[in-house]
């Protein structure tokens, strides 16, 4: 059977013109997502797939998707966060027949590698991440004109451009008021790099609630670093170490969380009697805090979400060059866990 008959029989089947069908097969913003779903799960059912090539041919695009991650960055490749964000991107892009470009390029040639794709016709879109306070990838990439979306946002520039990011600033205010609703005045941040936009608006919300609490913290309370296990134990060490060590910390990944479970086991604290921790929780596939009662409290965001929701928002601006950007901003649940108690008198 063609794939232009299997098309006309999908149609028939489900009482559907084959226009709208192959629009919701291919992923056009103007089909309703209960049509595409429906679409999906009859093509599924009778195991029909677009002709891919053949939409290459007719489309003019490339039908990928390209992810750019820098030489001094691959790690981020392994992290679990970077994981669960393709995860759920590459599943959007897959419904809609696209595939997905992940490609390691040295630094001071990602700009470069960006011009060669768009050149070359390679991608029809790619997905910036890890954007700084000031992110020079967004100009850029406007000027040529290359549909991109970014994960997370850039405070510093004046650029229209499509994004999917996470409202850090109040969750970290949340997080931090928490805290000092339980009784806490002397609380550590242990935060991401401080060029990262993500870590400036954490920053930003931490402060707020010490100062609309009248709390005065010198900066020895905030530290940045890596989201790694290691510079989570090291960095909580450096802050129970201080003359008035805090009785709480809140932390930007689970991650670092248990850099700081560590370092509490190697001062003989225990987590949440001696010191509470609030950390900020992506849902992570493997690192999943299923408990009835949560081991930590945490601002929680699913980062798989935010990846679907940058393809879902990539891939109307392919097929929409002249759309107006768009942002979405998510907020964080705020799950109480059993790491948080009021201060325990030392």
């Amino acid at each position: 059977m063609t794939n232009s008959t299997n098309l006309k029989s999908l149609s028939q089947e489900l009482g559907m013109s084959q226009t709208t069908v192959s629009r919701a097969l291919n992923g056009f913003p103007e089909v309703s997502e209960k049509t595409r779903q429906l679409v999906l799960k009859a093509a599924a059912k009778r195991n029909y797939k677009p002709n891919v090539r053949a939409r290459r041919l007719a489309t003019g695009k490339s039908m990928t998707i390209g992810h750019l991650v820098s030489v001094s960055k691959e790690h981020e490749m392994v992290n679990p966060i970077f994981a669960d964000f393709i995860a759920g991107a590459s599943a959007r892009y897959a419904q809609s027949g696209y595939d997905l470009l992940l490609s390691l390029v040295p630094d001071e040639d990602e700009f470069t590698s960006y011009k060669e794709l768009a050149a070359r016709s390679a991608v029809d879109g790619v997905v910036v991440h890890a954007p700084r306070v000031d992110e020079k990838r967004i100009a850029q990439l406007n000027n040529l004109n290359l549909p991109f979306v970014v994960h997370g946002r850039s405070s510093n520039t004046v650029e229209k451009y499509n994004w999917v990011d996470v409202n850090n600033e109040r969750s970290f205010f949340r997080a931090t008021q928490l805290l000092i609703e339980l009784g806490h005045t002397t609380i550590g941040l242990i935060n991401g790099l401080a060029d990262m936009d993500f870590a400036m608006r954490r920053a930003q919300g931490y402060r707020r609630a010490l100062k609309e609490n009248n709390i005065e913290l010198a900066d020895a309370y905030l530290t940045h670093g890596e989201m790694t296990e290691p510079n989570g134990h090291k960095n909580a060490l450096a802050l129970l170490d201080l003359p008035t060590p805090p009785t709480a910390f809140v932390t930007s990944s689970i991650i670092m969380a248990n850099g700081i479970r560590r370092a509490l086991d190697d001062r003989e604290l225990k987590l949440g009697r001696d010191v509470s921790v609030i950390t900020h929780d992506d849902d992570l596939s493997y690192f999943r805090d299923a408990a009835a009662v949560p081991v930590y409290t945490a601002t929680r965001s699913s980062v798989r979400e935010a990846g679907r929701l940058s393809a879902d928002l990539l891939l109307k601006a392919i097929a929409d060059p002249g759309r107006d950007p768009e942002g979405i901003l998510l907020d964080a649940e705020l799950i109480l866990g059993s790491s948080t108690k009021p201060p325990r008198r030392r």
